[in-house]
């Protein structure tokens, strides 16, 4: 594969945008997502959440951090997103 197709492929994958909720587990972080969308009966915008398990091979992001996520291959049974980039980095309370 050369590589503007290798560039191609890769953004046709999904990407969200999360804070980091748990990183205590080796190489795994939780992601919560939240987004808001119009409720399909009544119209009201209400707010709903997602949970995610990311790849997270260096073990560099930390609770807090707002990062990037992209769908991957199935790497456990609960994870197949990866982190690919850190968005904002969490402030020191």
């Amino acid at each position: 594969m050369s590589e503007a197709q290798t560039q191609a492929k890769a953004k046709n994958t999904r990407t969200l945008i999360g804070k980091v909720v748990s990183d205590k587990r080796a190489k795994t972080i939780t992601v919560l997502v939240e987004r808001r969308t119009k409720h399909e009966l009544y119209g009201k915008i209400v707010g709903k959440s997602s949970k995610y398990h990311a790849h997270d091979e260096k073990g560099e992001f930390k609770m807090g951090d707002v990062v990037e996520i992209a769908e991957s291959r199935p790497i456990s049974k609960t994870k197949s997103w990866v982190v690919t980039r850190l968005v904002q980095k969490a402030e020191i309370v």
